[in-house]
């Protein structure tokens, strides 16, 4: 079938394959099929409350932003309660917590004092602290230290103050995540339900409320995810646009326009490489997904351009758009990760900081700064690969999607009378790196779903979500004898979460679905989601270190690997 019968076809294998929980009818314009549009806001609830109809329209438009909002608050309230518990560092915060004050301090890491940041002298007089001005070898880059910073420069030298930062980011992802569900899937209701999964997911959260790298890693990924969304619709508008009109006022493929039509400035790709470059500025894994990115784009490139009326869509991209790609995602991304290192390269006792100065060679002609870096880079790259440590928590990512061992960033054994353990036979205090158990396995399901709708119904949407979720995933297979572990999955947390959204969509039922079938899909999805919240709020002391008796927690240790 040719691409112009295809487009006019309007009960034809077009709508046999129509993506189930679209909401957005296909539509036999071309211009509707480069750009779905989004659906309509359902008003039938305010009108039920009785506002008229021009009303309740506007109200449900403004539920497209204020949906998102308050789930993005519900999840922040959550992440902020009693911040600053435990009152002290938690598993690698007493590497980047210390990082991110000698950053503020003196623009470099620096070696630390022998005492401890959680000393409560030190917690009251932080300025007090006498940072040596010996630079110290540090295995990840300072982004993230600097985001961390920002939070112990707003308040202070205090577990509030080095988590603050973490929290804000954990809670703004969860709105991020609405608004991309939202674009993803055409629906409002589908993208505040991917975000509040996000909201109630165990590993976010205690990430949220922990200062390591990986939840700053993740908001930074997710933020070009929604970037690279919003500029794939601009650029297939921007070639809507350029097609010809028929009498009946439809637009129809042109394979002079898709073979030479640009797409002119892309901003919002400039933007993915900003962000791609802060998040390998925080942890190096974010270079794994700077390449997944790159290939994904220009993959929706051709694919616009083949709807367009391409005869020749790839050839069309590599002529028309793929150096125009690499060149705003790659050198943006370079740009990015070496401005992060400012406070490096205008200090003078920086590690390794002056390594290339009077030396010769055949990179002689490059700056000595940059020599230097390169060096140092070299040396960490070495460090990081070849840190094979055995540790009670690490595990191999074979076990990472079923939970097969979380991380105990914390535990303490109150007896009866203290810290507000009221059982004679004493209580448990813990911070669990653990996902909300239905939430992952219902995860591993929705995976298997997307990889039928990729590769058995050239589904975009399950395309784009399994690679963000390969690009985070499946480099540490490459790293299996490394000491790794399983919170670093908190990178494809957000994808996992479109995952199951996308699997409920299905589940409730298509748009041309009976009342019944409709009703039923509905009633199902809404028990997964409601076992959901109950499977997080269960589990939810052991996110947050509260105080249970011991038998409450050994109670939530469904896997004997948990422990």
């Amino acid at each position: 079938m040719t691409t112009a019968a295809a487009a006019t076809e309007p009960c034809g294998r077009q709508e046999r394959l129509r993506p189930f929980g679209y909401v957005a009818r296909p539509g036999t314009d071309v211009r509707e099929r480069l750009v779905p549009p989004f659906a309509r806001p359902s008003t039938r609830v305010w009108e039920l409350l009785g506002a008229g109809p021009a009303r309740a329209y506007r109200v449900a438009k403004v539920m497209d932003w204020l949906g998102p909002v308050l789930v993005a608050v519900l999840a922040g309230a959550i992440r902020f309660r009693h911040l600053g518990r435990p009152r002290g560092l938690v598993f690698d915060e007493t590497y980047y917590a210390k990082d991110a004050w000698s950053l503020l301090r003196l623009g470099y890491e620096s070696t630390w004092p022998d005492r401890k940041v959680a000393d409560p002298q030190i917690l009251a007089h932080p300025q007090a602290v006498q940072l040596s001005d010996t630079g110290a070898f540090v295995a990840h880059p300072p982004a993230g230290k600097w985001v961390i910073g920002l939070g112990e420069w707003m308040f202070g030298l205090d577990p509030f103050g080095w988590r603050f930062m973490t929290a804000a980011l954990g809670t703004l992802s969860v709105l991020m995540l609405c608004r991309t569900g939202r674009r993803l899937f055409r629906s409002t209701l589908l993208g505040c339900l991917a975000g509040g999964l996000m909201a109630v997911d165990g590993l976010h959260l205690v990430m949220s409320r922990t200062a390591l790298l990986d939840l700053v890693v993740m908001f930074f990924v997710l933020a070009a995810f929604g970037c690279l969304l919003i500029d794939r619709d601009r650029a297939r508008g921007r070639l809507a646009a350029a097609l010809p009109t028929g009498a009946d006022g439809r637009a129809r493929p042109d394979a002079h326009t898709g073979d030479r039509a640009g797409t002119g400035v892309r901003p919002w790709r400039i933007a993915a490489g900003l962000f791609l470059g802060l998040a390998a500025s925080a942890k190096w894994n974010g270079l794994y997904v700077l390449a997944f990115f790159v290939v994904l784009t220009v993959l929706w490139d051709v694919g616009a351009r083949r709807v367009a009326g391409a005869r020749r869509p790839w050839r069309a991209v590599l002529r028309k758009e793929l150096g125009r790609c690499v060149l705003s995602l790659v050198p943006v991304a370079a740009v990015t990760y070496l401005a992060t290192w400012a406070g490096w390269f205008l200090s003078d006792d920086g590690y390794g900081r002056h390594w290339a100065d009077g030396r010769g060679g055949t990179w002689s002609w490059i700056p000595a700064p940059l020599r230097s870096l390169w060096h140092y880079e070299d040396a960490v790259y070495q460090f990081n690969v070849g840190l094979h440590t055995p540790h009670t928590y690490q595990s191999n990512p074979w076990s990472w999607l079923v939970l097969g061992r979380p991380v105990l960033f914390h535990y303490q054994s109150p007896k009866a009378g203290h810290d507000g353990c009221h059982t004679a036979a004493g209580c448990s205090q813990t911070v669990l790196a653990l996902g909300t158990p239905l939430l992952w396995w219902t995860a591993c399901c929705a995976l298997a779903y997307l990889l039928y709708r990729w590769a058995l119904r050239r589904d975009w949407r399950a395309g784009a979500v399994l690679c963000a979720v390969a690009a985070g995933y499946l480099p540490w297979f490459l790293y299996q004898d490394r000491t790794i572990f399983s919170f670093y999955a908190v990178v494809f947390v957000p994808y996992l979460c479109l995952a199951v959204t996308m699997l409920l969509g299905a589940l409730a039922g298509p748009p041309g679905a009976t009342g019944r079938r409709r009703a039923a899909g509905a009633t199902a999805a809404g028990v997964l989601v409601v076992l959901v919240v109950g499977n997080f709020l269960c589990f939810l002391p052991l996110y947050t270190g509260q105080t249970i008796p011991y038998a409450d927690w050994l109670a939530r240790m469904w896997l004997d690997t948990w422990i």
